[in-house]
């Protein structure tokens, strides 16, 4: 039998989801992602985004999903898209402070500066990522 995408989605968020009085989405999008599971906490946090395109957050969930894309594509050595996603985070994480929603944001958006960096110097041959060094986002409760 194979689950249908929400049903996926609501099994990671019950299994990833609950921290700290935020949205079990949200919460399951940083344990996904500090796992690796990079697909899956895109998945999780686009629930939530579907749910609030209008609302003053949703550039914010977007550039998230995002992030989370472009690690996608690094562990799939899909080099240029992976900056193309991170060029997108950074242009809709811009309009938020340094720290939002108990996220160190101005980290997050080192980390796609670092990745951008690092690939374009590698002219798109040369790898940044590794799952020995993935990087690790935390939220502050």
């Amino acid at each position: 039998m194979t689950l249908k995408k929400s049903d996926k989605v609501a099994k990671l968020v019950e299994t990833h989801g609950h921290a700290g009085g935020y949205n079990p989405h949200y919460t399951g999008y940083f344990n996904c992602f500090n796992q690796q599971l990079y697909y899956e906490a895109h998945d999780v946090l686009e629930a939530l985004w579907l749910k609030d395109r209008r609302s003053p957050e949703a550039a914010f969930y977007q550039g998230l999903i995002q992030v989370a894309g472009g690690f996608v594509h690094l562990q799939k050595e899909r080099l240029a898209p992976a900056s193309r996603l991170f060029a997108l985070a950074l242009k809709n994480l811009a309009p938020y402070p340094s720290l939002y929603a108990g996220l160190d944001l101005e980290g997050v958006r080192q980390l796609c500066r670092h990745q951008r960096e690092a690939l374009e110097v590698g002219e798109f041959q040369k790898n940044p990522w590794s799952p020995e060094q993935a990087p690790i986002l935390n939220l502050n409760h």
